[in-house]
């Protein structure tokens, strides 16, 4: 592309955070006409199409790579000004993170990162195969996915094994009583209804545990208040992290329907070695965060 217009990269950038031409105008104080220049600028430079153009716009393939190109500059030029003793700006490093880890341990990770304030997260919510394909692409710095039993190599973000995530089977004590009243068995679970966010591990852990292979009743929601409001509620049974459910066992407000049978899920963070003090720290406190609260091998 010869020499690259950064500010026509930050347009585009602009384009694809706000979906469109006219909000990316509005948020950058110049007029729709000069975003819509500058992009064709680019796509005329590069002779590739850099945003497909609907509701949302979304960047392509071309356009995500310059747009992580874009972001990790910034990044570079945030640490330069702290070197140089300049006004730093508040850099925005995005990641990609599980349910379970948001909903457990992530957030007891915040505090050391975020005071004082070093930067802007801004936090996606992402399954396994969303969360690499998004490190992948660029789109973030960093993921936090569950580890693949048969992984495939990634090109270029390094992997670092974070912990494990225990999960236990639980039930409200009204629950349990009503269909699990002879015990945790095989036939209770094929008809006692469940509440699922992934169908892999259910149907694994009750393999494990039961020996059920076959179809059982479930609701498939994701990692949400409203699947825990199933459990708590007293409409189903599931897989919950143990750090979420501890307390409420303890409490009796749950029971483990299987003591002893646990479904672990081993973690691992995704990141591009891209050395600023702002990506350093959040990888730091990430993997830090992670094995003190995390089962570790």
């Amino acid at each position: 592309m010869g020499n690259i217009d950064y500010k026509a990269l930050a347009v585009l950038d602009a384009v694809a955070s706000h979906g469109s031409f006219e909000k990316a105008a509005a948020a950058l104080g110049i007029s729709q006409s000069a975003v819509s220049q500058r992009i064709k600028a680019l796509e005329d430079a590069s002779g590739r199409l850099l945003i497909v153009r609907g509701a949302p716009c979304v960047p392509t393939g071309l356009g995500q790579r310059l747009i992580s190109h874009h972001r990790n500059v910034r990044l570079m030029e945030a640490a330069l000004d702290i070197d140089l003793g300049n006004r730093v700006s508040m850099p925005e490093i995005s990641v990609a993170i599980d349910a379970a880890s948001l909903a457990t341990w992530f957030p007891l990770a915040l505090g050391p990162l975020l005071s004082p304030p070093r930067c802007q997260l801004d936090i996606h919510q992402a399954g396994r195969e969303q969360a690499l394909h998004m490190v992948q692409e660029g789109s973030v710095f960093g993921a936090i996915a569950a580890r693949c039993e048969s992984p495939s190599a990634l090109n270029g973000p390094a992997t670092t094994p974070l912990g494990v995530m225990r999960h236990v089977c639980v039930a409200t004590p009204v629950f349990a009583g009503h269909w699990f009243g002879d015990g945790f068995s095989a036939e209770a679970a094929q008809l006692a209804p469940a509440v699922v966010s992934d169908r892999s591990h259910h149907s694994r852990f009750l393999a494990d545990t039961l020996g059920v292979k076959g179809p059982y009743p479930r609701h498939t929601l994701p990692l949400t208040p409203a699947l825990y409001e199933c459990i708590y509620g007293g409409l189903a049974y599931g897989l919950l992290p143990l750090m979420h459910v501890a307390g409420a066992i303890d409490s009796e407000r749950l029971v483990d329907l299987a003591p002893g049978q646990v479904f672990d899920v081993p973690l691992e963070w995704h990141a591009w070695n891209l050395d600023t003090p702002f990506t350093r720290a959040l990888s730091e406190q990430v993997i830090h965060s992670a094995r003190r609260y995390l089962l570790q091998p």
